[in-house]
Formats: structure tokens, C-alpha cells, sequence
């Protein structure tokens, strides 16, 4: 966790958010429905930015912040992880909590989640796969917004040989997460589209390409978007 541990500081944090938005980036989001293999893409695509770029500035982040916006809450992890998966606590689950000092409402677990998730990406050289990351980054301009997709059946199978389930259940299993991700990104969206098409600037399938592939389709984008704003933001030290 140590390596995020900066945005966990609060001044520091607070600084990130108020710096100019010239400044902010480079970040690349990797939104995907059930099943895509996005965590593996992630790895590859830090190695081959990494080597683009010369540095080890490049990180990706998926699930590890769910601990760190618990800890920073005073809450346990599964109420963060509730509010990623869309679970409602119960009037009872709420007085329970009200009653042990550890009641933390949803918008206080948005906030921090927000907070944490957006001065990441101001503060660049971030991969961040889901966790509604292209609705919160959707305003910096440096920025790269992939979305993964693939046939139902081909995620199904996927999700079947990585979670040794069996159909019925690793079709239950797609269905479900889909949807929770679908609602996530409509969470941290001012407005409620019924299409979120528009969000992402590619849209890649992952039943036509490999792992590395995609990995380096990604890095090749990154160059061609991310790349024209080299000359216009050397004074804020952005560097390709």
C-alpha cells in the first residue's frame, strides 16, 4: 500500500485537487464488462508505458484504495466494498452501526472514494481500472478512456475457467457484476445517461485481440492522444 500512501494524506491530497487542471494527468482509465482480463492489460500496458517513457512512473490501481478510504473512514472494508458493489445497508445494518461509532454514510464513502480516485489522476501517470474511474477522470483533459468488451459467451467461459464455475453460475455471476458496474460509473456522473458510449475513446474487443495486444493498442493510443500535448504543456512539466 505504500505506494499510494501519499494520496491518503490529506494536505497533500487537498493540494493535488487544487492544483491547475493544465497540470493534471497523464491518466488512463480501463473500463470493461465482466470477464475482459482489464487487471492483466493494466500490468502489461504500466511495463510498456514504463519503457516508452524511461521511467518507473507508471502505476496502475484497481481494488488496493478500497483499504486505504476504509482506514481513512474508520470503517471496515466491507462497507466500501458495499458501496462498489451497489448494496444498500438496511435501516437495521444502519442503527447497528450508528449504535458501535462505525456508521459511515454513503456520501461520505462517495466523497472519500472521489477525493481519493480524482487526485490520483491529477497527479498522473495513473492506470486505474473500474472503480467508476472514467466518470470521476472524465474532466481531465490528458487523458485516455478505454472501454473492453466481448460476447457474453466468451466472458462467460472466461469467468468459468478463472473461477472454476460452472455455467449457470458464472452466467449469473456476468450478468450481475455487469450491471454493478454499469450503475458505478452512473454514480460519480453529474447526469444520468441511458448510453454511455460517448464516455470512452475506444471501445476494444477483447475476444479479437490477446492480452499483449490490447496492451499495446492502448500504449499506441496513449502516443497518438496523449502525445500532441507534449509541446503545449512543458511549463507544467508534463513529459512524454
Amino acid at each position: 500500500m505504500d505506494k499510494y500512501q501519499a494520496y491518503f494524506d490529506r494536505r497533500q491530497r487537498e493540494e493535488i485537487l487544487k492544483q491547475p487542471s493544465a497540470e493534471d494527468g497523464p491518466v488512463i482509465t480501463i473500463s470493461r464488462l465482466t470477464g475482459c482480463d482489464a487487471r492483466q492489460v493494466a500490468a502489461l500496458l504500466v511495463d510498456d508505458l514504463n519503457h516508452l517513457t524511461g521511467s518507473n512512473k507508471w502505476k496502475w490501481v484497481d481494488k488496493d484504495i478500497i483499504y486505504d478510504i476504509a482506514k481513512e473512514l474508520n470503517t471496515d472494508t466491507q462497507r466500501v466494498e458495499n458501496f462498489y458493489k451497489g448494496i444498500e445497508l438496511s435501516n437495521m445494518s444502519e442503527m447497528i452501526m450508528a449504535f458501535s461509532g462505525g456508521f459511515v454514510t454513503d456520501m461520505r464513502v462517495k466523497k472519500a472514494i472521489k477525493d481519493v480516485v480524482l487526485s490520483m489522476c491529477k497527479q498522473g501517470h495513473i492506470i486505474l481500472v473500474g472503480r467508476g474511474g472514467v466518470s470521476i477522470a472524465h474532466d481531465i483533459e490528458n487523458s485516455l478512456h478505454i472501454r473492453l468488451i466481448a460476447p457474453f459467451y466468451w466472458r462467460v467461459e472466461n469467468v468459468m475457467k478463472k473461477k472454476s464455475m460452472d455455467i449457470e453460475t458464472a452466467e449469473e455471476y456476468v450478468v450481475d457484476t455487469d450491471e454493478k458496474r454499469f450503475n458505478l460509473i452512473h454514480t460519480f456522473l453529474d447526469k444520468k445517461p441511458l448510453n454511455i458510449d460517448y464516455l470512452f475513446d475506444a471501445t476494444l474487443n477483447r475476444s479479437s485481440f490477446s492480452i499483449q495486444q490490447i496492451a499495446e493498442m492502448i500504449c499506441a493510443m496513449y502516443e497518438k492522444k496523449l502525445g500532441s500535448h507534449q509541446s503545449g504543456h512543458k511549463k507544467s512539466g508534463f513529459i512524454v
